[in-house]
């Protein structure tokens, strides 16, 4: 008889079929970074950008479509959704996880959105394993979403170019109480509040609405407030909450972390990424390195484990750890051992 535990019964992915490459990044931003400067030092070649029909929310369904497909479920086997769609979306005020709901045919399912920019997934993910272990009544729940906050950056704007990868997808992850296989073990989440407003879209909220005399950059307005602050509190805190919150995770997990096999973490700058594999005591081939779609903001997750899989680089018995970092801002970790439960 197993501990009761929660298992990750599949994944699913959804991707533009569009494309921008760093070539094109480089004219966008008007000479400030070369091509090579982009694909060498911030560490991605092209990143897929929605097309008219790539809506967040749609992407999500999207996502959630293929993962029952790949897991063959019946949607209306699903007791609750957790959305991780972004608040840029198709309108206003309209509740995504829902949306997804109605979509896919989880009729018999609630749904409510999960916000913590691009820590939403990992956060997400340690919600639904603690609903399904504290309620009798919820069994299986979908994790999904969609991304484009990309379409928010402006190039021409130097002091942002550590989201000049933010790319667009969904991705979704079916996780089951009991499934004895592929068990979400320990999280570990942090947040510190000092840098709650250091970044965000400027303009289109109740403190500065778009008007005529705003708009032309309003749509274009996601913006480093206070850039000072931002990269002095990162530099002094942000490795090492991330490292705690990995020793932490596997901590809760009593695992020994010397036994991380492969690392899901988000796409940032290439030379951080080698850095943190090599602080970890990884092989450059125990993760992958998003190159080929940017930062697809808390999706990253999703996709290199689903990614992992299917290069081979996730195993039964592999001992995975998810890193998400997000604006606000939020480290968090998690502890997967994939295959059948011992």
């Amino acid at each position: 008889m197993h501990k009761a535990n929660v298992g990750i019964v599949g994944t699913g992915i959804y991707i533009p079929d569009t494309f921008i490459s760093a070539g094109e990044i480089s004219e966008a931003t008007k000479g400030r970074w070369t091509e090579e400067a982009i694909i060498n030092k911030l560490g991605f070649t092209k990143k897929p950008v929605p097309s008219s029909a790539d809506g967040t929310q749609e992407m999500g369904v999207k996502a959630a479509l293929d993962c029952l497909a790949r897991t063959n479920t019946d949607p209306k086997t699903i007791d609750l959704i957790l959305c991780i769609g972004e608040e840029w979306k198709e309108y206003p005020l309209t509740t995504s996880g829902i949306y997804i709901q109605e979509k896919i045919g989880a009729y018999n399912a609630w749904a409510i959105d999960v916000q913590q920019r691009c820590c939403s997934c990992v956060a997400a993910m340690k919600l639904a394993k603690d609903v399904m272990l504290s309620d009798e009544n919820i069994n299986t729940v979908m994790i999904a979403g969609g991304y484009r906050n990309g379409d928010l950056v402006d190039y021409e704007d130097s002091s942002m170019s550590m989201m000049y990868n933010l790319g667009a997808g969904g991705g979704a992850l079916l996780l089951k109480k009991n499934y004895n296989k592929n068990l979400l073990l320990g999280t570990h989440i942090m947040t510190d509040g000092s840098l709650a407003r250091d970044v965000g879209v400027k303009y289109g909220g109740t403190a500065e609405p778009i008007n005529s005399n705003n708009l032309h950059k309003a749509y274009k307005s996601l913006q480093i407030f206070d850039e000072a602050h931002m990269k002095d509190r990162l530099n002094a805190v942000s490795m090492n909450n991330w490292f705690y919150c990995i020793d932490k995770a596997f901590e809760k997990s009593h695992i020994e972390k010397s036994s991380l096999d492969y690392l899901a973490v988000l796409h940032f700058k290439r030379s951080m990424h080698m850095n943190m594999l090599k602080a970890l005591g990884l092989r450059e081939e125990q993760s992958i390195y998003l190159e080929q779609y940017g930062h697809i903001g808390q999706i990253d997750q999703i996709l290199s484990v689903q990614l992992g899989l299917e290069q081979g680089k996730i195993k039964d018995g592999s001992v995975i750890s998810m890193l998400a970092a997000g604006i606000g801002y939020a480290w968090a970790a998690n502890v997967i051992k994939w295959g059948s439960a011992e």
